[in-house]
């Protein structure tokens, strides 16, 4: 959606021919950023711990879509955003799969990852047609790039109601530092 975003208020909306080039160096800016983005999470949860360190996520991602909403004008605002979103894609992806895995009971990985994959691709949708809704509602990009926020501050709600230190001790699982501890 941040492409379609980058195009409609960087180009489309200024009257401008979309620069496909501009789009696609800055999408594969992206997925090479993201690697350093996993590496600087993984960091991060280290210091903080990683539900933490997600938390630290998902504030991010909902400071790059008020960004994006009043503060994106220029293709150099969108390198700073994509470089944003890369390192904060990288980190919260890995970091989440990181914690789901800490919470599955051994002997049970594939089907506890099936349940994720099916429920990931089940709901990636919502994202694109809250997005698609209000664009039609409102006629702005901006708006829609807004909208999205409510998927990060649930989020944010959701992780920080969940005892994942729990999870993680009812799945018959140590935590990181008690690992650390027993070697």
């Amino acid at each position: 959606m941040a492409s379609v975003f980058m195009a409609q208020e960087l180009f489309v909306a200024r009257g401008l021919k979309t620069d496909q080039s501009f789009l696609l160096l800055i999408f594969l800016m992206v997925q090479f950023v993201a690697i350093f983005g996993a590496l600087l999470f993984e960091r991060l949860a280290y210091l903080i711990k990683t539900k933490n360190a997600i938390l630290v996520s998902l504030v991010l991602w909902a400071g790059v879509v008020i960004y994006g909403y009043g503060f994106l004008h220029t293709t150099n605002e969108a390198w700073f955003m994509g470089i944003v979103i890369a390192i904060v894609l990288g980190g919260s992806q890995a970091l989440s799969r990181s914690l789901f895995s800490r919470m599955i009971p051994a002997g049970r990985e594939a089907s506890f990852f099936g349940i994720y994959e099916v429920s990931e691709r089940g709901t990636s949708w919502l994202g694109p047609l809250v997005f698609g809704a209000v664009v039609a509602a409102t006629d702005s990009y901006r708006q829609a790039m807004l909208s999205l926020i409510v998927f990060f501050v649930v989020g944010m709600i959701v992780l920080y109601f969940t005892d994942t230190d729990r999870a993680i001790h009812e799945a018959g699982n140590l935590l990181p530092e008690e690992a650390a501890s027993s070697n």
